[in-house]
């Protein structure tokens, strides 16, 4: 592997992201976060996670500030 290649494991991509393991575990799981395989196991490369600390946060609030 190439030192260019960086990936990692769910545990550590969360910790980066700031958020729970399981929630990196479900973006996977419904195809928002691309995996690879090393030594039998998916890891996030790490373009992926870039691109989600590149993405604004999803709160859960509507557009219009979560006022209805």
């Amino acid at each position: 592997m190439n030192r260019n290649d960086a990936n990692f494991t769910v545990r550590k991509a969360a910790r980066i992201l700031n958020v729970d393991p399981s929630t990196i575990s479900r973006a996977i799981r419904v195809g928002r976060l691309r995996t690879v395989q090393r030594n039998g196991r998916p890891v996030i490369p790490a373009s992926e996670v870039v691109r989600l600390l590149g993405e604004p946060a999803d709160n859960g609030a509507a557009q219009d500030g979560g006022r209805q």
